[in-house]
């Protein structure tokens, strides 16, 4: 439960909104899960500079706007490098 409140605290848990669509999961779809081992390096602390009006816009969007920050740029990463 730290860990939890860790998480909320630094913006990187949003709990699932009660009006989310609830959805069956089959077989199928534990046949074709694949295991995602978590990243080996911690990440990296960094200042970045970002204009206002798009720090503001992901911000509004609630808590974890930073967390959606990294996974915007990690898929434009993904985007650009991967062959």
């Amino acid at each position: 439960m730290e860990e939890i409140k860790a998480m909320v605290a630094k913006g990187d848990y949003v709990p699932t909104r009660k009006d989310a669509p609830e959805y069956e999961v089959d077989a199928s779809f534990w046949e074709n899960a694949r295991i995602v081992m978590p990243q080996t390096e911690p990440k990296k602390s960094v200042r970045l500079q970002i204009e206002p009006e798009v720090f503001h816009w992901f911000k509004s969007q609630g808590a974890g706007h930073i967390t959606r920050m990294q996974a915007v740029i990690k898929s434009y990463y993904e985007a650009h490098t991967v062959s």
